[in-house]
């Protein structure tokens, strides 16, 4: 049976997974280190766990596998898991592959570096609307293909 697994401290995409996630009767786990709101929905399952640096992600990585969907902004989680054989999608919509996971990740930490050393100054780019509806796009094509190949 089919899972998404959202990562979700600080995810955007939130309110738009529960709505294709109870339209296609897919449950749904929202993995954080606090309390969030939920709605009530048996699909719907809240999972709080210990605080601490990874703990979300473990858990997730530890329990996504094929057939499943994470969604995530976190290319080290999205790299657990597209190894452990799960479809990740970053909540615009871009899609983490066994094709593409070492670039994201080289890229990434390359990131990380420069920002540390004070080369780059600055988040990234704002979340938009249309980051929104490439999100859903995504998450119904990767719910739908896994419906009909069974991964």
């Amino acid at each position: 049976m089919t899972t998404i697994y959202l990562d979700a401290d600080a995810c955007p995409v939130k309110e738009e997974t529960y709505r294709v996630a109870g339209r296609l009767g897919v449950s749904t786990l929202v993995v954080s280190n606090g309390w969030l709101n939920v709605p009530a929905s048996p699909l719907i399952e809240r999972v709080i766990v210990s605080e601490g640096l990874d703990r979300a992600d473990d858990w997730i990585a530890e329990r996504a596998g094929p057939g499943d969907v994470v969604v995530t902004s976190d290319v080290p989680l999205a790299h657990r898991c597209v190894t452990g054989g799960a479809r990740v999608l970053a909540p615009t919509g871009k899609a983490f592959t066994e094709q593409s996971i070492g670039v994201d990740l080289a890229s990434r930490n390359l990131m990380t570096e420069l920002r540390e050393t004070g080369e780059i100054r600055g988040g990234g780019r704002p979340f938009t609307k249309q980051d929104r509806s490439k999100f859903l796009n995504a998450l119904n094509t990767a719910l739908q293909q896994i419906r009909r190949t069974g991964r």
